[in-house]
């Protein structure tokens, strides 16, 4: 289906085209060969310009669009190659500035586009500039071939009717033969040189003895393809007509002139074969400017290596090998390079960068290897041929080696260190983008591990960190649809057995991978700042289950506990967010307990203290969770705002057998006689036998929570739960 063109940008594009063709009519105007005043150009070029802008912004994009463009300046005899030079260069210069997103008011200032939208336009205007002169110069060929074949008419009328008009045929021939912008040649059969035109001379270097009295046979080239000296052959001996070639000549200076060349075979009255005609275009110039684009397109503009692009074609290729061909590809993210923007600016990182680029490419010089910039600080080397898993190792050491040395930059030195991950295996099995992802997902995961250091690629790995992926990407919609609901686990008095209260232990019903517990996701929500929305989702869901169970068991005095993760500890609204909840349910302050792992205490400052301080201050119970896990001085007790110790279960499990661990219970008793004189409740996690219940219960605990009493379920169990037997007997 043809590509539809995109609107255009809003907001006087019509004065932002019409800038653009007049920028544009002044580039080329001067070497273009039109009867039209300058003005008049100009307005021509208006909805050439109208065209490209068009094609710039279509959905989806289409450059060949461009063509009909670099067509058109044909049309208008803009032929001279400087016209298509200039029309190029105002192309790249202006065209995304004037016509790209958000344009420009003509101060040079843009609008508002991100960075990733400036680059794809960018791009964009390449590829519209391969068009432009791809149309350019397929209307120019196309046109200088109905030229030859009309000054082929003429050459061989003028021949033909010599004998009747000698000199006025004579005169006609000279005047084509001579004012010809292409080159032309005659030649006998034999090969030999009869006449050539300036055009030819001049494209030989005007050297008329470096082109007359040589044979046609001496002009060969070794880029000449195979079919070029067949057709010749067939051509002086008759059976064929013409034939069209482009090839390459060399100059008298060892330089090269590239040729649009076609020959046609000469007949005299009676169709025997008799001359051959050759007229030459010069193409040097539309073939420099062609391999010049391609480089472009295909190379870093900053580093001059490989760009993504290229590299995916040298991946592809390596990738559909066959015949036990194997491949290794090293996925290099720099450690910190972010640092160094931020401290030394973009401009120096720019310069850290194309030293590494220097670096890795000297590592990569074997045969098979190249080395690649897939943006930022991301470089990838790849590695093909027998015995890779050997030859990728080596590379990932030389890369890392490499980078060991200090890099001087604005009189200091930066130590540069950086993590590969690297993938190696058989050809034919996966595609460019499964090899890329896995590469990166190992790269990650060497970064994770400390950096400066290589790991190779794990399939069990990379489905983990894939999941976590899907379920970091998932986790927005999940609250918006409701996916999340909490189980509550009783906490229950030692003494009696009663239910004191309840933890909230929020689980997500995941569409594909089932019921999940926080394990799964609360770490994703973390990195991700979910956690603010996910916590205070919960602390409301909470608190009015809590309010439940006092409005429907007559008041009764259930406390609810809801843990708190580090980074909602630091978010600003805790406090407000929390009364605000409270308030809104009618829950009083001392039926809540907020749980605070001990690691996210250790070492905290009175700043981070006072947003506990001001709820505690308020009536709201903060119970210090994991307790015994963070190594933290216990001296800081003290100054903690926390009124109840949670024992970790690490303490108690050796209390599960009988008799119990000697070493286990002596702890657990220093920890309640500790917790007790400073007027902290303690309550025991992961009670699981009636005899450590005992034991725990024995040695004064205040209240605990467990299978042994209970499974976190749905709130309705919290008053049905028969825990009478589950007094425990000391």
């Amino acid at each position: 289906m043809a590509a539809q063109p995109a609107a255009v940008p809003k907001g006087g594009i019509e004065d932002r085209i019409a800038r653009f063709a007049t920028i544009w009519g002044r580039a080329i105007f001067p070497v273009t060969a039109t009867s039209l005043t300058r003005p008049e150009f100009e307005r021509h070029l208006v909805p050439l310009t109208r065209t490209l802008a068009e094609a710039l912004h279509a959905r989806p994009f289409d450059a060949s669009v461009a063509q009909r463009v670099g067509a058109e300046l044909v049309a208008v005899h803009c032929t001279d190659p400087e016209a298509l030079a200039g029309t190029l260069g105002v192309v790249e210069s202006y065209l995304v500035l004037y016509c790209g997103p958000g344009g420009t008011d003509g101060s040079g200032a843009c609008g508002g586009s991100s960075v990733e939208d400036t680059e794809e336009y960018r791009a964009r205007c390449a590829r519209l500039q391969h068009g432009i002169a791809a149309g350019f110069a397929r209307a120019l060929r196309e046109r200088t071939l109905k030229e030859q074949e009309a000054i082929a008419r003429s050459a061989l009328t003028a021949r033909t009717d010599a004998q009747q008009a000698l000199h006025a045929s004579e005169e006609r021939f000279r005047a084509v033969f001579e004012g010809a912008a292409v080159g032309i040649g005659i030649a006998d059969l034999d090969g030999n040189i009869l006449e050539v035109n300036d055009a030819l001379l001049k494209m030989f270097g005007g050297l008329e003895g470096h082109v007359r009295g040589r044979k046609v046979s001496e002009w060969g080239h070794p880029d000449d393809t195979p079919h070029v000296w067949r057709m010749y052959g067939e051509l002086v001996r008759g059976e064929r007509e013409n034939y069209r070639v482009e090839k390459p000549y060399y100059r008298h200076d060892g330089t090269v002139l590239w040729t649009n060349l076609t020959v046609s075979l000469l007949r005299d009255a009676d169709g025997v074969p008799q001359y051959q005609l050759a007229l030459m275009e010069d193409t040097t110039e539309r073939r420099l400017l062609n391999l010049r684009l391609r480089y472009e397109a295909t190379h870093d503009a900053l580093t001059g290596l490989p760009n993504r692009t290229l590299f995916f074609e040298r991946l592809e290729k390596a990738l559909s090998g066959a015949g036990g061909s194997h491949f290794g590809l090293c996925y290099l993210d720099l450690d910190g390079f972010k640092t160094v923007n931020d401290s030394l600016g973009h401009s120096a990182g720019d310069r850290l960068l194309v030293e590494v680029a220097d670096r890795l490419q000297s590592c990569a010089t074997g045969p098979g290897e190249v080395v690649a910039r897939l943006g930022g600080d991301e470089f990838v080397a790849l590695t093909t041929g027998s015995d890779t898993e050997h030859k990728v190792t080596d590379l990932a050491v030389r890369i890392l080696s490499a980078l060991s040395t200090p890099i001087r930059l604005e009189g200091r030195e930066l130590s540069v260190r950086g993590s590969v991950g690297i993938v190696e295996g058989p050809a034919g099995e996966r595609t460019p983008a499964e090899v890329l992802r896995s590469a990166d997902i190992t790269m990650y995961r060497a970064k994770a591990a400390g950096g400066n250091r290589f790991e190779f690629a794990d399939a069990e790995a990379d489905a983990r960190a894939i999941t976590r992926h899907g379920l970091t990407n998932a986790l927005p919609a999940a609250l918006e649809r409701g996916e999340f609901f909490i189980e509550y686990q009783p906490l229950v008095h030692m003494h009696d057995g009663s239910v004191h209260g309840a933890e909230a232990l929020v689980r997500w019903s995941h569409p594909q991978y089932g019921v999940l517990g926080p394990d799964r996701f609360i770490p994703l929500a973390e990195r991700t700042g979910l956690i603010v929305p996910l916590g205070r989702w919960v602390l409301e869901e909470s608190v009015r289950q809590a309010r439940n169970w006092q409005r429907q068991h007559g008041g009764s005095s259930l406390r609810i506990n809801v843990n708190l993760s580090p980074t909602q500890l630091h978010h600003p609204g805790l406090v407000a967010d929390t009364i605000a909840v409270l308030e809104k349910s009618g829950l009083a302050p001392g039926a809540l307990c907020l749980e605070v792992t001990e690691s996210a205490l250790i070492g905290a400052d009175d700043e981070l203290l006072e947003p506990l301080r001001r709820l505690a201050a308020i009536g709201v119970d903060i119970a210090l969770d994991d307790f015994g896990t963070g190594y933290s001085n216990l001296a800081n007790l003290r100054r903690l705002p926390v009124s109840v110790l949670k024992l970790d279960r690490s303490f108690t499990q050796g209390m599960q057998q009988i008799p119990a661990n000697p070493v286990d219970v002596k702890i657990v008793e220093g920890i309640v006689a500790l917790a007790h004189s400073l007027e902290l409740a303690v309550t025991v996690e992961g009670v699981e036998t009636g005899a450590q219940a005992a034991q725990l219960r024995a040695l004064g605990c205040d209240t605990a929570q467990g299978w042994y009493y209970a499974r976190p379920g749905a709130p309705d169990r919290i008053h049905t739960l028969s825990l009478s037997d589950a007094v425990p007997t000391p």
